[in-house]
C-alpha cells in the first residue's frame, strides 16, 4: 500500500486507477488491544472473571451461578442485556473445557437467550467467542461468551462520532430483570 502524493499521512486508496469504495475511520487508541497488557495466565488477582464468582451475586454482577459455569454482566456492554458466559475453572480456549464444562456451557447459552427474551424482546443475537490477542479477545486468559441481544436500529452515530455508547438501562437495572427471567426462577 502506498502513500497518496502530497499527503504522508493517508494510505493509498486509488488501486489500479479505481476506488476501494472504503470509508476509513482511523482509531488509534484501539492499538491497546494488540499491544496493552494481557491478564496473567495464572488464576487470581489480574483476572476478573476469576474474581467475580468470589463476591455476591450483586457486586460481582453475577446473574446466574451453575455448577460448572456461570453468567456475568460485561461491565462494557455494547447494548443492554450483553453478558458472559464462563468457566469457572480458569482456562483459555473453548477445546480446553472438560465436557461437563462444555455441557453447561452450551445449557447456560440456552438459558440466557430465554431469559433475555423474556426480560427484553431482542429482535436477535451476536454470540462469540474471541479466543487470542489477534482474534479480539480482551480477556485472553480465561475463556468467555459473549451473548449480546440486538434490536433493528441500536446502532448510531455515538459510538463512532461521539466515542459514547448510549444504554437505556444500568447494568444492575439488566441483572435484575435476567435473574427475575430465568428458567425456571421467576418469568
Amino acid at each position: 500500500m502506498g502513500l497518496s502524493r502530497g499527503d504522508a499521512m493517508e494510505p493509498d486508496t486509488d488501486f489500479a486507477g479505481t476506488r476501494d469504495g472504503f470509508e476509513r475511520l482511523w482509531t488509534p487508541h484501539r492499538m491497546a488491544y494488540v499491544t496493552g497488557e494481557r491478564p496473567s495466565e495464572d488464576a487470581g488477582d489480574g483476572c476478573p472473571f476469576c474474581a467475580a464468582p468470589a463476591k455476591d451475586d450483586q457486586a460481582g454482577l453475577i446473574v446466574h451461578r451453575g455448577t460448572t459455569c456461570f453468567v456475568v454482566m460485561n461491565l462494557f456492554p455494547y447494548n443492554p442485556g450483553h453478558v458472559l458466559v464462563c468457566p469457572y475453572r480458569h482456562a483459555s480456549l473453548y477445546v480446553d473445557l472438560t465436557d461437563e464444562e462444555t455441557t453447561e456451557f452450551t445449557l447456560l447459552t440456552k438459558q440466557v437467550i430465554a431469559a433475555i427474551d423474556a426480560a427484553s424482546a431482542p429482535h436477535g443475537y451476536n454470540i462469540g467467542m474471541n479466543q487470542g490477542a489477534v482474534a479480539g479477545a480482551g480477556v485472553q486468559a480465561h475463556l468467555h461468551q459473549h451473548i449480546v441481544p440486538r434490536w433493528g436500529g441500536d446502532m448510531n452515530f455515538l459510538p463512532v462520532i461521539g466515542q459514547t455508547k448510549a444504554l437505556p438501562m444500568l447494568l444492575e437495572d439488566v441483572r435484575s430483570r435476567l435473574v427475575a427471567a430465568w428458567p425456571g426462577v421467576g418469568g
